[in-house]
């Protein structure tokens, strides 16, 4: 594999091929006391960079988190750089946040780092390498997650590099022993508990078994598709100029042209993830291109509204997150959905479905409203005696960002009545004295809820 010297030039080589860092940066190293990340350190500091060393302690793994820290901070002081190290509750963070304990700690972990390289006026390190990109290709694959997951880890990202990529973990433990370079090994990293230890410790080596040189295949497959990315990325740039309209608050998406591209559905996808908007979701979208004026999709922030010739997306406003008013004398409404309104003083035959809702009339107070849910709302769900918070629901019925921001709620004053097709509120059930019934049933398919 080479000598030490023989790996120092090749990650200096492929910093300048890449053009990481210009010389003379101030560098921010990612340094978790792992061969890595020393390695990582290491090799910058012969290549004459400005260093600090940054550590983040998510007390996940009790004393060895502490040895880790004391590993870090002994390298950095033996290396007489300056050593920043921030501690993190994680996983009260990973709860208050509802995401996975991995999850927080990236996201706690490149906050921080964004913070520090402001700070430092730096770039920022981390040492990611080759079986990192390998076993990201494999994690991106088993989750579907499309075209640019396969193209592995980016070599930038922002102010953020990873110079070690040109690097397998056999020269980056060479380098470590040619060195004498003393480093901590995370034991969390042997355990098969999390989907990425179960492809290093599982997948990868029957997949070598089959084939010696696996990694060599894969690392070659990336670069491949690299290469289809950026063609893709030229297409979609060059499709965007012909279908997309800017306008003074979002776009117009001419239909007519989306219609003649190879697949409209990439162009939706790649323009509309940006507004917040679901694969699901936008596959919605997609089939709708050939069906009538009308229908309207929302993200957790924008609105997409299907007119005649185009889609047009705007920002959640009042405009289009207006509320909307139903009198007593009112039979059916046909915006912001399709709905029908009875007024009956018979007992109804309830149909077991949340599409209908059967209120007690004495309790409403009219006009009605309907409204988008804010932060804050509660009502009373049915079959319960005590007051619970929309958010609270939606999460308890795992309601996605693009489900929460279409969710309508029917309203008596400042009351909440029901949340459409979901729930009603226990206060407006029928009871044994209820005298007038006010019966509200949704017209259309579920997704025509919007």
């Amino acid at each position: 594999m080479g000598s030490a010297g023989y790996i120092i030039r090749k990650v200096r080589q492929f910093i300048a091929k890449n053009d990481l860092l210009p010389d003379g940066s101030r560098i921010v190293i990612g340094l978790s006391g792992g061969a890595d990340s020393v390695v990582l350190s290491d090799i910058l500091l012969q290549l004459d960079y400005d260093c600090v060393a940054a550590h983040c302690n998510f007390h996940l793994r009790g004393a060895e988190s502490l040895r880790d820290e004391q590993a870090a901070q002994t390298f950095a002081q033996r290396h007489h750089i300056p050593f920043f190290k921030q501690d993190f509750d994680t996983p009260t963070i990973a709860a208050q946040r509802a995401i996975s304990i991995e999850m927080a700690a990236r996201e706690l972990r490149y906050a921080w780092f964004e913070q520090l390289r402001i700070e430092q006026n730096a770039l920022v390190a981390v040492a990611h390498h080759q079986a990192d990109n390998i076993e990201t290709f494999l994690l991106n694959l088993l989750r579907a997650s499309g075209l640019r997951g396969l193209t592995g880890i980016p070599v930038r990202n922002g102010a953020v590099v990873r110079p070690l990529l040109c690097l397998s973990k056999e020269e980056i433990l060479q380098y470590a022993h040619f060195r004498q370079l003393p480093f901590v090994t995370d034991s969390s990293n042997l355990q098969d508990n999390y989907l990425r230890n179960k492809i290093r410790l599982t997948l990868l080596p029957q997949l070598r078994a089959l084939n010696p040189a696996a990694d060599s295949a894969i690392l070659t497959t990336m670069q491949h598709l690299q290469e289809v990315a950026r063609v893709y990325d030229r297409h979609i740039e060059t499709a965007s100029n012909q279908v997309l309209t800017p306008t003074d608050d979002g776009l117009k998406i001419n239909i007519a042209q989306l219609k003649t591209l190879p697949s409209p559905e990439s162009l939706l996808f790649e323009v509309l993830k940006q507004y917040g908007f679901e694969r699901p979701r936008i596959l919605d979208i997609a089939m709708s291109i050939d069906s009538h004026s009308g229908k309207r999709f929302y993200s957790s922030g924008h609105c997409l509204t299907r007119e005649r010739d185009c889609f047009v997306l705007s920002p959640l406003t009042t405009t289009n997150a207006k509320s909307y008013r139903i009198a007593q004398d009112c039979s059916a409404i046909h915006e912001p959905f399709k709905m029908q309104i009875q007024h009956t003083d018979q007992q109804p035959k309830i149909l077991p479905d949340p599409r209908w809702a059967y209120l007690d009339a004495d309790k409403l107070q009219f006009p009605l409203t309907l409204r988008r849910w804010q932060r804050g709302d509660r009502f009373m769900p049915f079959g319960m005696n005590r007051f619970q918070k929309i958010s609270d629901f939606f999460n308890n019925n795992k309601f996605g960002q693009a489900e929460k921001a279409q969710t309508w709620l029917l309203c008596s004053g400042d009351e909440i009545v029901w949340i459409v097709g979901q729930r009603i509120d226990q206060r407006y059930r029928l009871t044994t004295t209820t005298k007038k019934v006010c019966i509200c049933s949704l017209i259309g398919e579920k997704n025509d809820i919007q």
